[in-house]
């Protein structure tokens, strides 16, 4: 779909919003720091920190606020009458400086595309630029200008609820998405928001909102390359964390948000601080009231104030009680002026009320949540091949809950959603399956939640009296994202107990799972022979779902995070440190549980085909590589079913002896190809010598000499029956090694 095709948008509408957040050229930047220094010359300071203030529509904000230029941002407008409305108020204001207009777009606008965790596991930087894409265009089509992502939190435990909003475990993987994602937004028409800053993934417990505590060369390895990823590809801002970081509460953080993010990696727009997280300062405990709160954030790097009322209520006082510089509110109030101007907002015309979110979903729009969906569902396992439907099948019985759940398909954080958009499952079922004379019996043996099993029955017949049973269970909305931390991640309420039910009827049956993070299966593993990993598919679930079980697409998603045996295994990541006491069979006093095997059920990188791949002949082009050079592996991947199919290629490298433990496999580099039956390819991935380092706790980044291991493969399995084994190595000479203080590359 084209803008252009969406009724009553204009060509310069449409031009304005394709550069949204364009990066300029240094003369062009020249000529926008010099209206900045105009513009700020003329402020007054109340006006200044006007401009720091972030509130929402609704209550406590009054529309005259806007026009006495006491708010600088504005949250969920999400209607062209109301961001009309508010422009022209900002034009009634003595400076006329316009606001940001900012939303939650995390997955789509109207039309939803897969959550955040879903869209990862397929690998590809393409469909994440993509989907962000169409979800900024349809937002900025009725006025929204920024986005509060991607979410860039990097998360090794399922526990999390947020772990949907991101990308999973790994920072390689991490960081390509996140960019893709930012520059997806920005084609679109939005500015990004990079958030949460920083290592917001890892609360104790995975408990939302608890304190964090990771070390600094762990941060530096594994936390914030997808936040300096995000700066490289030009987001607008940040929104620092609402957790304590190593006892520092991230809002009043000045390592994270002025060493960091300022100094090291020369970000230059501005830091928002998360919903009234500056006034959440108090219940840290490092301050005793709101203006010490307001000061220490401004003082530490924080920008802006979302909903707090803070910095408007107190930060004038602290400036003329000199606790607060008054040149330091003049470099936050820079930074947001900055990015208003390299948003064009200044000479951009006032939306036109009459575009309304009603115009999506379109049918582009449909047809591309539907290609993206597909792409990133996961085949856990096939035994037998199941899956996909076979062609001799007349009767289908489709049982569970989640199978007519149009709004919980959707996920959390769907922005202008509407259950009424979506096509469910069972529908997506039914309407492929009339095409080939196949019967639906539909039953959902249980509510939403499974509490209660009074249709098991009625289920457990229609089952019998089908050829083949699709199970369509897992996580309903409500028990995903934000606030949903879970301490028991089996399946919920009596799911486990139905599933069995029908495993007992004997017929073939596939399991699709909905939901936001893995789950436990326990037993369901061993009964159910195809499991289908489906996340929150959005608004097109139901084709892209019948597209993949009836065998029209071959699934090809990856996941993204490790799928574990029993909750006590959380966190649980592949890419963790060696121990001196590696796993042996039958030896208790090495690395195991005692009632639990270590091993995950599914491993990162994870993902069957309804083909199969072979892998042969991998090359490294070079045995030593010195400073400067590129590491090239190349491998030859062919098809070998008879069905078309894309696999993801995976190199994994190790370092075995160095100065410090490095993880026993870590991800540097990927690619997701597409094959035909019988077809070969010569792939060959790039690793830069320079990113194959680690940094010391003081930020000291190294590339140390040594002989290094490399693995390809599908998956990232260490252990010998896996297709991640050990192929080759290679050597790094010695190299000049400065201190670098945590860029990310040898000096």
């Amino acid at each position: 779909m084209r803008l252009s095709d969406v009724p009553g948008l204009t060509q310069l509408t449409l031009a304005l919003a394709m550069t949204a957040t364009f990066l300029p050229m240094a003369g062009a930047q020249e000529a926008i720091e010099r209206r900045v220094n105009e513009l700020l010359a003329q402020m007054t300071l109340e006006e200044k920190v006007g401009q720091l203030n972030l509130v929402s529509h609704g209550p406590p904000l009054r529309w005259e606020d806007i026009s006495e230029g006491k708010a600088g941002a504005l949250l969920n407008f999400n209607s062209a009458p109301d961001v009309a409305r508010a422009q022209a108020l900002a034009r009634q204001s003595r400076l006329k400086i316009p606001p940001l207009f900012g939303l939650d777009v995390l997955h789509g606008f109207r039309t939803q595309f897969p959550l955040p965790l879903g869209e990862a596991a397929a690998f590809s930087p393409r469909i994440s630029r993509f989907a962000s894409e169409w979800a900024a265009k349809e937002a900025a089509y009725v006025g929204v200008n920024w986005t509060f992502a991607p979410m860039a939190d990097l998360s090794r435990d399922s526990r999390w609820g947020r772990i949907v909003e991101g990308f999973g475990e790994d920072p390689t993987l991490g960081a390509a998405l996140t960019a893709a994602r930012v520059e997806g937004f920005r084609k679109g028409g939005l500015a990004a928001a990079a958030k949460h800053f920083a290592g917001y993934g890892a609360p104790q417990g995975g408990r939302d909102y608890d304190t964090t505590y990771i070390p600094r060369a762990e941060m530096y390895d594994t936390y914030l390359p997808p936040f300096r990823a995000a700066v490289e590809a030009g987001t607008a801002s940040f929104m620092a964390a609402f957790n304590a970081l190593n006892g520092e509460p991230s809002t009043a953080n000045p390592w994270l948000l002025t060493d960091v993010l300022r100094k090291q990696w020369g970000f230059d727009g501005f830091v928002t601080s998360d919903w009234v997280g500056i006034g959440e300062l108090i219940n840290h405990g490092i301050a005793a009231d709101g203006a010490e709160a307001a000061r220490k954030a401004i003082l530490a790097g924080v920008d802006m104030d979302m909903m707090g009322l803070l910095y408007i209520k107190h930060l004038p006082d602290e400036v003329r009680a000199g606790r607060v510089p008054e040149s330091v509110i003049d470099e936050s109030v820079r930074r947001v002026l900055r990015t208003k101007f390299r948003m064009g907002l200044f000479d951009r015309p006032d939306i036109d009320t009459s575009h309304l979110d009603s115009a999506f979903p379109s049918p582009e729009s449909r047809q591309a949540a539907r290609e993206v969906a597909r792409e990133t569902f996961v085949l856990l396992q096939n035994r037998g091949d199941v899956l996909p439907i076979p062609s001799s099948v007349r009767s289908v019985a489709v049982v569970g809950p989640l199978a007519d759940a149009p709004h919980d398909q959707m996920g959390p954080h769907a922005a202008r959603g509407h259950k009424e958009d979506s096509v469910s499952i069972l529908e997506g079922i039914r309407r492929r399956a009339e095409g080939a004379g196949i019967a639906v019996h539909h039953a959902p043996a249980c509510d939403l939640f499974c509490r209660n099993t009074e249709g098991l029955q009625a289920a457990v017949d229609a089952a019998k009296r089908s050829d083949f049973v699709i199970a369509v269970f897992g996580e309903p909305q409500e028990l995903s994202g934000e606030a949903a931390s879970r301490a028991h991640m089996e399946l919920n309420g009596k799911q486990i107990e139905v599933l069995e039910a029908l495993a007992g009827t004997g017929k073939p049956v596939a399991l699709v799972i909905v939901g936001g993070r893995p789950q436990v299966l326990g037993p369901v593993a061993e009964s159910f022979p195809s499991i289908l990993m489906t996340w929150y598919p959005g608004t097109e679930a139901g084709p892209a779902v019948a597209d993949v079980l009836f065998g029209d697409v071959s699934p090809s998603g990856k996941l993204p995070v490790t799928w574990p045996r029993a909750t006590g295994q959380m966190p649980i990541y592949y890419n963790r440190l060696p121990t001196g006491r590696p796993t042996l069979p039958n030896n208790r006093f090495t690395l195991h549980y005692i009632d639990e095997a270590i091993t995950p059920l599914y491993p990162f990188g994870w993902g069957l085909s309804y083909t199969q791949f072979a892998y042969s002949d991998t090359a490294i082009a070079q045995k030593q590589i010195g400073e400067g050079e590129t590491l090239e592996v190349s491998v030859t991947v062919k098809n070998t079913g008879a069905r078309d199919g894309q696999e993801v290629v995976q190199l994994y490298t190790r370092d075995p002896v160095a100065s410090r433990s490095r993880p026993l496999r870590e991800l540097k580099a990927f690619e997701k190809i597409a094959l035909k039956p019988g077809e070969a390819k010569r792939v060959t991935l790039q690793v830069p010598v320079e990113s194959l380092g680690f940094h010391l706790d003081d930020g000291t980044y190294l590339v140390e000499a040594g002989t290094i291991q490399v693995f390809v493969g599908g998956n990232s399995l260490a252990e010998p029956i896996g297709d991640a084994e050990i192929v080759k190595t290679f050597r790094i000479p010695p190299m000049e090694r400065r201190a670098s203080a945590a860029i990310g590359i040898v000096e």
